[in-house]
């Protein structure tokens, strides 16, 4: 049995800690709020294929690693205990205008020459696919493949099943490694980059503003599948819950370590999403919040050992939730002494040296 040391209690952490001490480890998780952060903020969209584009192919890769491991990843979840609400419905990406359609076609051009599974749809057959799109839709893409998850549930899972094994969470934030027990796995988010100096300046904060609605009684139903739209360069996306509330996002600036909603994020997403879906203009409005993605250098996370017992887990970007599973593998795998999941070679923290030779 090994010791675990795991600094951040979001998705990525509770998700190494879970599948370590199921494994038989003896595990510390170190955060202030677990299951909180941009974690709690998430919209749960699990969709490697519509967050492709040229030039990111070993992020794609990646991500469809962990996508596969959903499937299973949520089964076990839920035979601890706590379903985490996985969504099998797909992707419906629409474009409004000649621009956005012109972009779009590029990407199903982009992900059918690497074999991947997209449906090209009229404006008309994007709103047959879902009625609440707005008639100046001109086209969509369907990629039936990618899945979704509620996050919150998903977060309440994996605390109910790391207890179910006997983690220790422990109320705190960290700030010397040295006082640690055991492997230490790093995975406090945008906050990493305070904590090692191999990843000082590898990983910011990226503020994002997210809201939750509630369709009132009489009003349209929000869509069954997850909607993204680019309007006026700025990406919406839509994702609807079992309870009925849809997640609305998501917003991204250069904000250093601020947390405010503002004004103007707030207003950039409704009357976005109002293009899109115009039936949310009726609508109750739930929530407003904004968290801090972790975001590194080149859009791919650092996954890997940094050294000395250290391990890092972080640099997610948009994609914490969906690359839970491939990074918690590869945590273990290296807790045990095991070859790391191909698939995070390229995501090894070791390519920032590389990159200055």
């Amino acid at each position: 049995m090994a010791e675990l040391s795991v600094v951040g209690g979001g998705v990525i952490g509770l998700s190494v800690a879970w599948r370590a001490s199921a494994r038989g480890h003896r595990v510390t998780v170190y955060d202030p709020e677990p299951g909180r952060g941009a974690s709690w903020l998430a919209g749960g969209m699990l969709a490697p294929v519509t967050e492709a584009w040229p030039g990111e192919e070993d992020v794609l890769t990646l991500g469809e690693a962990s996508l596969r491991r959903w499937p299973d990843f949520a089964r076990e979840l839920a035979e601890e205990g706590v379903d985490p609400g996985l969504s099998p419905h797909g992707t419906l990406v629409a474009a409004l205008d000649s621009a956005d359609a012109g972009n779009l076609e590029m990407l199903a051009v982009y992900l059918t020459e690497l074999g991947r599974e997209v449906e090209r749809l009229t404006g008309r057959e994007a709103r047959r696919a879902e009625p609440g799109l707005a008639g100046s839709v001109r086209s969509g893409l369907l990629v039936p493949g990618d899945l979704a998850v509620d996050n919150r549930r998903l977060l309440h899972a994996l605390e109910h099943a790391c207890g179910l094994h006997g983690v220790e969470f422990r109320h705190e934030t960290v700030t010397d490694l040295e006082d640690l027990e055991g492997g230490v796995v790093l995975a406090a988010g945008a906050w990493t980059g305070r904590l090692h100096p191999a990843l000082a300046g590898a990983v910011r904060p990226l503020k994002g503003e997210i809201l939750r609605l509630r369709p009132r009684r009489g009003c349209l139903p929000p869509p069954k599948r997850t909607v993204r739209a680019m309007v006026e360069g700025r990406p919406i996306y839509l994702v609807p819950r079992d309870d009925g509330q849809l997640v609305l996002g998501a917003t991204q600036y250069e904000a250093g370590f601020d947390e405010t909603v503002t004004v103007r994020g707030v207003r950039e997403l409704l009357e976005g999403a109002e293009r899109v879906f115009p039936g949310i203009a009726e609508y109750e409005l739930v929530e407003t919040a904004a968290g801090l993605r972790a975001a590194s250098v080149d859009t791919m996370p650092f996954i890997g050992e940094l050294g000395e017992g250290v391990f890092a887990a972080t640099g997610h970007h948009r994609n914490g939730l969906l690359m839970a599973p491939v990074t918690a593998d590869a945590a273990v795998a290296w807790l045990e002494g095991g070859p790391l999941p191909d698939e995070v070679v390229a995501a090894a923290p070791s390519r920032r040296s590389e990159e200055r030779v």
